[in-house]
């Protein structure tokens, strides 16, 4: 294979690793709005009442997995989230 499009395919798989970091910050962001505007509205953060759930019953690493898919975040931040709950109570 030409070097060229060695470097062009490298260079094409690191603009779209950007973007995906991107996207996952901007899925964090609307999250932590989504969960403000509930709160203002006297809803309750099911999601957060679930994990903590998870939490008491030992299932940290459930409850990790379970936040990664309803906020799509990557691995860090869902277990710094988790963790953060757990230092709340």
């Amino acid at each position: 294979m030409n070097d060229n499009i060695i470097w062009l395919l490298i260079g094409a798989f690191a603009v779209l690793i950007g973007y995906i970091g991107k996207m996952q910050s901007d899925i964090t962001r609307i999250n932590k709005k989504i969960n403000w505007i509930a709160k203002q509205l006297g809803e309750s953060d099911t999601i957060t009442d679930d994990l903590k759930q998870l939490l008491s019953e030992g299932k940290k690493v459930e409850a990790i997995k379970k936040y990664r898919i309803a906020s799509g975040t990557g691995l860090l931040e869902a277990k710094e989230y988790v963790e953060s709950l757990n230092e709340k109570e």
